[in-house]
C-alpha cells in the first residue's frame, strides 16, 4: 500500500497509571472512529503497582486490539528509595531521557503517514521532539477545563510572589472562568515557596501544556462553558495568545461487563446490585489510588450503619503515611475484620456490600440501583458519574481534586461537600446526614434532577452535530491546515 492510500497514524503518549492511560485509550477510540490508525507509546513503569504495571497495560491492550501499543526500550530507572528528590521530579527526569527513543520511533513512521503526536499533560518534554521533527503536536489534558484555566493563569500569579500561597489559607483567589478558588484547594505542591524546585517544575509543566498547537480537553461545552470562554479572553494570560482549546469529552469507558453476560462472569457486587431497588444504593470509592486512615474507615462504617441506607463500599488498606512514593506502590489486600467495627458486616448484611481494593466502577455507576456516589473528585470518576446521571458526595483527597470539588458543587451543581475533609476527618454524623440528604431529602431530589440533566447534556455533546463532535472535527481540520 502506498502512502497516498495508507491510513494516517496518530501517536498518543500518556504518562503512566490508570488515570492517564485510561482516558488516552478513550481518545484513541475517537481517532479510530474517524478512520485513523492509532499507536500508543508506553514507558515501562519504574515501580510495579496494581494500576501502572505491565498487567494493567496488558489488560488495556487485550481489550483494545485495534490500538497498537508500543513500549519504548527501557531505561534503568532512578533509585527512588535512596534519592532525596521528590519521586515526581525523578519520574520527569526519567521521561526526559526517553526523548531520544521517542524520536527514533517517530522517525520509523513514514512522514506522510504521521498525522500528529498527542501528549499527556505530564509528557510536555516530548513537545521538543515533535518540534524537531516538524510534527503537529497537541496536549491531551485529562482533567477539566476549569482546572486547566487555573493552571494556565497560575504562573503569572506566582511570578510576583516571594512566599508560597500556603500562608493565604482559605483566602479565595480570583481566576477567569471559575468560581473563587480557595488558595488551600490548589495542588499541595503549588502552595510551597515559588522557588522550590517542585513548584517551579510544575509551573513550567502548566505553561508548556499550552505551548503546543492546541489542547484537547476531556470535558464538554455545556458543563464548563465559563472556563472554555476564558481561554479566548486576552486577559487570561496577558501578552500571550493561547492555542485553541477543544472540548471533546466526556471520554469515559463504557464499563467492561454487559448485563446480558452469563451470571457466573459478572462480579458478585453487580449481582448484589441487581437485587436492590432503583436509585437506592450509595457507592463509596476513592479512585484507583485513594486510601483512608483506619480511624476514618471506622467513622464511615458508623455513619453508614446509622444512615440505614443501602451501600456498596470499596475498602483499601490504609497507606500508613503521606510519603509520595506510596502512590507508586501496591498495597496489600485489606483485613476487613481489623479495619471495620466489630460486628459491622453482620449487622449490615443484606443492605451493605463491602469490596476489597477494586471494583468495576463504570458498571456500578451505570447500574439502575446506584443512587449516589461518594467520590474523591478525580476527574475520570466525576465524568463517569455525570455520564451515568449519578449525584456525588464530594470527598477530595489530593492532586487537583479539591479544585474539582469547587467546580462540581458551585458551577456544575452535581455534588455536595462532605464537611471535614479539610481537617482530615469526616465524622460519622456527617456521613449519615449527607447520605440521607442525597437519597431521601428534597434537596437530594433537586440534586438528582440536575444530575439527570447533565447526563442528557453529555449524551447530546457526543451525538452527530453535538458540541464535542464538532470540536473534534475542527481539531482535525486545524491539523490538516498545519500539514498542508
Amino acid at each position: 500500500m502506498d502512502n497516498g492510500s495508507a491510513k494516517q497514524t496518530v501517536v498518543l503518549f500518556p504518562s503512566g497509571g490508570v488515570g492517564h492511560v485510561g482516558p488516552m485509550t478513550q481518545l484513541a477510540k475517537v481517532f479510530l472512529d474517524h478512520g485513523f490508525d492509532v499507536t500508543m507509546v508506553i514507558i515501562e513503569p519504574p515501580i510495579k503497582s496494581t494500576d501502572s504495571g505491565a498487567g494493567f497495560i496488558e489488560r488495556v491492550a487485550a481489550s483494545n486490539p485495534s490500538i497498537t501499543f508500543h513500549v519504548l526500550p527501557p531505561i534503568p530507572p532512578p533509585d527512588f528509595d535512596s534519592s532525596r528528590k521528590h519521586p515526581f521530579l525523578l519520574m520527569l527526569e526519567l521521561m526526559r531521557q526517553y526523548n531520544e527513543k521517542l524520536e527514533s520511533f517517530l522517525r520509523s513512521i513514514p512522514r506522510a503517514r504521521l498525522h500528529s503526536l498527542v501528549v499527556d499533560m505530564f509528557c510536555t518534554q516530548a513537545i521538543d521532539v515533535a518540534a524537531k521533527l516538524g510534527v503537529p503536536v497537541y496536549t491531551f489534558f485529562a482533567s477539566g477545563a476549569g482546572v486547566l484555566a487555573v493552571f494556565t493563569q497560575l504562573p503569572a500569579l506566582l511570578a510576583g510572589r516571594r512566599t508560597g500561597l500556603k500562608e493565604l489559607g482559605d483566602t479565595p483567589l480570583e481566576f477567569l472562568g471559575v468560581p473563587p478558588m480557595p488558595a488551600s484547594h490548589l495542588i499541595r505542591e503549588l502552595l510551597e515557596d515559588p522557588e522550590d524546585e517542585l513548584c517551579r517544575t510544575m509551573m513550567n509543566i502548566w505553561k508548556r501544556n499550552t505551548d503546543t498547537h492546541g489542547v484537547l480537553v476531556n470535558t464538554f461545552c455545556s458543563l464548563e462553558s465559563r472556563a472554555l470562554q476564558a481561554f479566548r479572553d486576552p486577559l487570561c494570560v496577558p501578552g500571550r495568545v493561547l492555542p485553541p482549546v477543544y472540548s471533546i469529552g466526556p471520554l469515559v469507558g463504557k464499563g467492561g461487563i454487559g448485563a446480558d453476560e452469563e451470571e457466573a462472569e459478572r462480579p458478585e457486587c453487580l449481582a448484589w446490585l441487581d437485587a436492590q431497588p432503583e436509585r437506592s444504593v450509595v457507592f463509596l470509592c476513592w479512585g484507583s489510588k485513594g486510601s483512608l486512615p483506619e480511624e476514618q474507615i471506622k467513622e464511615i462504617a458508623a455513619g453508614l450503619e446509622k444512615s440505614e441506607q443501602r451501600f456498596l463500599w470499596v475498602v483499601r488498606t490504609p497507606a500508613g503515611s503521606d510519603d509520595p512514593i506510596r502512590y507508586l506502590e501496591q498495597l496489600p489486600e485489606p483485613d476487613l475484620d481489623a479495619l471495620l467495627p466489630e460486628g459491622f458486616l453482620e449487622r449490615t448484611r443484606g443492605r451493605g456490600f463491602v469490596i476489597k481494593s477494586w471494583a468495576p466502577q463504570g458498571d456500578i455507576l451505570t447500574h439502575p440501583a446506584t443512587g449516589a456516589f461518594v467520590t474523591h473528585c478525580g476527574w475520570n470518576s466525576t465524568l463517569e458519574a455525570i455520564v451515568a446521571g449519578v449525584p456525588m458526595l464530594c470527598w477530595p483527597l489530593g492532586a487537583e481534586q479539591k479544585m474539582n470539588k469547587v467546580l462540581m458543587t458551585e458551577d456544575m451543581g452535581v455534588g455536595v461537600e462532605l464537611e471535614g475533609y479539610k481537617a482530615g476527618l469526616v465524622k460519622a454524623e456527617e456521613v449519615e446526614a449527607k447520605v440521607r440528604l442525597v437519597l431521601e431529602s428534597e434537596e437530594g431530589r433537586e440534586l438528582r434532577e440536575r444530575a439527570a440533566e447533565r447526563k442528557k447534556e453529555a449524551e447530546a455533546a457526543l451525538e452527530d452535530g453535538g458540541s464535542s463532535r464538532a470540536a473534534f472535527l475542527q481539531f482535525l481540520s486545524d491539523v490538516e491546515n498545519l500539514r498542508a
